[in-house]
């Protein structure tokens, strides 16, 4: 049963595992270890594909980067990679996304090509085609699969499709939903006829990362990794749907109650503790504004992309967290906090009776920043779905203009 200060059974018990028969700057030395552990993770995404598919493009839409931006992979109609390259997440730089020598030239070599590019150095591959399918893509997606690593096809550049489909006069036009299970059907059966049983398929374009099956890509690849890699990719995700915002949400949740606890922790015998958590928590709040692409950084990259200002993204951020974020800002939350759950602090030093005795009274502040962080993060992702939906709303006129 959750206690009234919204800590699970499980968290309690967790808290109590750590806390028991520890001084404190043990317990700050577990804590901090254990959130760490979910930062410190790397993961390497490989972008494969003939030269023209759209492969760095590809990869500036799964980074929510411009493709003129400082930090874009090269795009351009002539084949631009020579050689692998890794293009790190801006926001966070264990994600990389590599950007691998096109296949189809006369310099690749299916039985070599793998083996060439470093088969065992990636989490999982993405084979990205913009055209007709090729020999070379289910030779590929067999070689991949031999290796007992995990692939997913991309047929981008799916708008193109639907637009020519439309200027066609001559003949009855096919409705889009026509178009689109064509293609997907055509990818599935070549795949299945180079023995690739059941191949996952996505259909989507990289200049209209909202549509299409582009957030489909999003929620399966989260489904399939596990642990910590799983949290690292999400939280690099830019926000194309409620359902990674909700996954972002919890997973930071997860770990609310140890970043509150190694911030109390750490500002044991710093003066007045209340006012001593204040700069954590800050630097907490801004990683939570990065999460959910609220940071200034973030909604200018967002506006570079969409063409929407940021002025106008801006205000779709409502929240105190969001936008008034000052150490003022914090401190004044804190004591609200303290003020409105105080008969709450009684319930956890019951439960986790310890706690008081390590933290030297600091249980107050511990309880404090809990809250605060928890509500922070309700909020955030709430202002996160208000950006997304404006996004989703000028994508749609975009596309039927």
């Amino acid at each position: 049963m959750d206690s009234q200060l919204g800590i699970s059974e499980a968290e309690m018990n967790e808290m109590s595992l750590v806390l028991q028969s520890r001084v404190a700057t043990d317990i700050l030395t577990q804590v901090e270890g254990m959130l760490e552990q979910r930062t410190s993770v790397t993961l390497n995404i490989a972008v494969i594909g003939e030269s023209g598919a759209g492969k760095s493009a590809f990869i500036n839409a799964f980074r929510g980067v411009a493709d003129d931006a400082p930090e874009a992979a090269e795009t351009g109609v002539t084949a631009t990679t020579q050689m692998a390259k890794g293009y790190p997440h801006p926001n966070a730089r264990n994600v990389l996304l590599w950007d691998l020598p096109g296949i189809g030239t006369p310099s690749f070599q299916p039985n070599t090509y793998l083996e060439d590019v470093g088969l065992l150095k990636y989490d999982f591959f993405i084979i990205v085609t913009a055209d007709r399918f090729q020999q070379c893509h289910y030779t590929l997606a067999k070689y991949i699969t031999q290796a007992q690593k995990k692939f997913y096809f991309v047929r981008n550049k799916v708008d193109r499709d639907l637009e020519a489909n439309a200027r066609r006069r001559s003949q009855k036009c096919l409705s889009d939903d026509d178009i689109l299970m064509q293609l997907r059907a055509n990818c599935e059966k070549n795949l299945t006829i180079g023995q690739v049983e059941t191949p996952r398929v996505f259909l989507l374009s990289s200049f209209y990362p909202q549509s299409y099956d582009f957030p489909a890509l999003q929620m399966t690849l989260l489904e399939e990794l596990e642990g910590h890699k799983q949290h690292a990719l999400l939280l690099s995700l830019p926000n194309l749907s409620t359902s990674v915002i909700q996954s972002k949400r919890k997973a930071l949740a997860g770990a609310v109650w140890q970043t509150a606890m190694a911030t109390c922790l750490s500002s044991v015998g710093v003066g007045s503790t209340m006012h001593a958590v204040v700069p954590k928590l800050m630097d907490t709040l801004k990683s939570y504004q990065q999460a959910f692409c609220l940071d200034d950084v973030s909604l200018q990259r967002l506006a570079s992309i969409t063409g929407i200002s940021f002025e106008d993204l801006q205000r779709e951020v409502t929240s105190t967290f969001g936008r008034q974020l000052s150490a003022q800002e914090v401190e004044g939350c804190l004591s609200q906090a303290v003020s409105a759950k105080q008969f709450l602090v009684t319930q956890l030093e019951r439960s986790v009776p310890i706690l008081g005795t390590v933290v030297f009274g600091g249980i107050i502040t511990f309880a404090a920043s809990y809250i605060l962080l928890t509500t922070a993060l309700k909020n955030l992702s709430e202002d996160g779905e208000r950006v997304m939906q404006k996004v989703l709303i000028v994508s749609v006129c975009k596309q039927n203009s």
